[in-house]
């Protein structure tokens, strides 16, 4: 695990980062938003069944959603501190890294993966994937993206320039990308990206091209948002990948910025961007 000094002194790993997120399990699963029950109902009526496969199942945020309407689900978690919370709910988790997991000639209708898939190998989690699925099984990656306006996005920029400058990664760095059409209900074989539309999306859509295993890799977007009180959006900040490896007082300090900036309540905007495709014969 990645010591807690200052990114001066070493720079975060991606697999220190990935490993963080277990620091402060309990924090990670009260405060993370959850999925647009929208976005979980055209996954499910996507499937030929109703069992699922969960990678990177963390706390089993997405699963208990997708347990909810009407699914069975395994999750796969590398992090045992993340899927201890995860059976606390009811979740039966297997510990093990998605590309060395051992599927026991088990199969699933669904392989899902919820803010996660960018921490797999693209072309070994598609392989992956594709060796637990029936045909006709669906591969659905998704991710809660966030889709501020202007104003909301240079508030927090600033406040990480000044506060947090050595942050590996910002998520107020840069815009979102712009997506498709919201309201575009056509159905997956009609939803494809050109590309250059949301980097989860490609990076993920690539993986599954190079695999040979699936149909033409789609997009879904889902739109919507959500207020936080002062407290809540500060308790939330340090789930953000690398916060929490900050030096303490560095931390602190970034926190007080952000809070001194939103004031009682802030509207967060998120774009839920979902990469979706079907298992060829």
């Amino acid at each position: 695990m990645c010591p807690l000094e200052s990114y001066s002194g070493h720079m975060p790993t991606h697999g220190e980062i990935a490993q963080s997120f277990g620091l402060d399990a309990e924090r990670y699963d009260r405060t993370r938003p959850r999925y647009p029950a929208a976005m979980v109902d055209r996954i499910t009526a996507a499937l030929p069944g109703r069992s699922i496969l969960d990678v990177g199942t963390g706390t089993g945020i997405a699963a208990r959603q997708f347990r909810a309407a009407g699914c069975r689900v395994l999750g796969v978690e590398p992090d045992e501190r993340m899927a201890a919370v995860a059976r606390r709910h009811g979740i039966d988790v297997e510990t093990a890294a998605f590309e060395q997991w051992d599927p026991a000639g088990r199969t699933f209708d669904g392989v899902t993966a919820g803010q996660t898939w960018h921490w797999v190998d693209p072309l070994a989690g598609a392989e992956q994937a594709a060796r637990v699925l029936p045909r006709g099984g669906r591969l659905a990656l998704f991710w809660n993206t966030f889709n501020a306006g202007p104003e909301v996005t240079e508030m927090f920029a600033e406040a990480y320039r000044r506060a947090a400058p050595n942050l590996p990664f910002s998520p107020w760095s840069k815009p979102t990308p712009s997506s498709p059409d919201k309201n575009d209900k056509s159905d997956l074989s009609n939803e494809k990206s050109p590309g250059g539309l949301d980097p989860f999306h490609d990076r993920a859509a690539d993986g599954i091209r190079r695999s040979g295993r699936f149909g033409e890799p789609g997009l879904w977007t889902f739109e919507w948002e959500h207020t936080y009180t002062r407290g809540e959006w500060l308790d939330l900040v340090p789930t953000s990948g690398g916060h929490n490896l900050l030096p303490a007082g560095e931390l602190e300090t970034l926190l007080h910025h952000i809070g001194d900036a939103i004031g009682d309540t802030v509207t967060i905007g998120y774009r839920t961007v979902v990469t979706v495709a079907e298992l060829a014969g």
